[in-house]
């Protein structure tokens, strides 16, 4: 428990968490959605993009954030407008824009500076890497997607279940396909500075995953995603400071842990 405390004496621990609970929430919302849409990779193709768009931002000593966030934006549309497209289906459309832009970033980042520290950062994440200014931002654009959700909550629901009955109902289900591919760009690219390209996607997963193992319906789902994502920020952050283990790993192993008890727990009430 000291250890615990003692981790809040330091402005980066702060700065990590105020950051990255907006952001465990926002993608545990989203997540649900995407999971049940089948459409869950979309995290990890727009994550290989956001890696390229960082590499740039640091080739020219840009601001990151501000350099990634239109970048990945355009990306999930493009990405969207490619999987509505008959001859190229979802996953080759996700395949095709997350191998070019992380060959694109490699091939950016090594001419510029090399495969330095902070490039590295943004492969596997690191506490260290949010800057104040970074988290600004961040806790703006957390506040943006999470309004944008419950704004747009039951045309999300509708759009996720059953889109062409919600077509056929009048609904535009392009708009709100364009909606729900904006907010999971935009939580990527805040996700990515903690959680590092090749993990950030798993924010977007696991809590989905282990909320279904115990939860039936879409409303308990996402609560239970809700909260269980948060706690699982927060305990794998907390463990990565105790052990010295690298941050995203350690939230990664944390939801592990968590999707294993769930399912237990599933497993049990299933059988009585």
């Amino acid at each position: 428990m000291e250890g615990f405390f003692e981790m809040f004496s330091y402005s980066f621990m702060i700065r990590a968490l105020v950051v990255g609970i907006p952001v465990a929430l926002c993608a545990a919302l989203l997540g649900v959605s995407l999971v049940l849409k089948r459409y869950s990779m979309i995290g990890d193709g727009l994550s290989h993009v956001g890696f390229g768009a960082l590499a740039i931002a640091a080739a020219f000593n840009l601001a990151p954030l501000h350099v990634a966030v239109p970048i990945v934006v355009i990306a999930a549309f493009l990405l969207l407008r490619l999987s509505e497209n008959s001859k190229i289906n979802g996953d080759s459309a996700i395949a095709i824009i997350s191998s070019s832009a992380l060959a694109i970033g490699v091939i950016i980042a090594t001419m510029a500076n090399g495969m330095n520290t902070d490039i590295n950062s943004y492969l596997f994440g690191s506490i260290l890497a949010t800057s104040d200014s970074d988290a600004v931002l961040s806790l703006i654009l957390s506040a943006v997607v999470i309004v944008l959700f419950i704004f747009c909550y039951n045309r999300i629901f509708a759009v996720t279940f059953d889109e062409t009955f919600a077509r056929a109902t009048g609904t535009k289900t392009n708009v709100y396909n364009m909606v729900i591919a904006l907010l999971t760009a935009l939580t990527i690219v805040l996700g990515m500075r903690i959680m590092g390209t090749l993990l950030i996607s798993s924010l977007i997963i696991f809590p989905a995953l282990t909320s279904m193992r115990v939860c039936k319906t879409f409303k308990k789902v996402i609560v239970c995603s809700a909260i269980l994502s948060v706690v699982c920020f927060v305990v794998g952050v907390s463990a990565s400071y105790m052990l010295e283990t690298p941050t995203g790993a350690s939230i990664v192993a944390t939801n592990i842990v968590a999707f294993v008890l769930f399912w237990i727990v599933g497993k049990v009430k299933n059988s009585n």
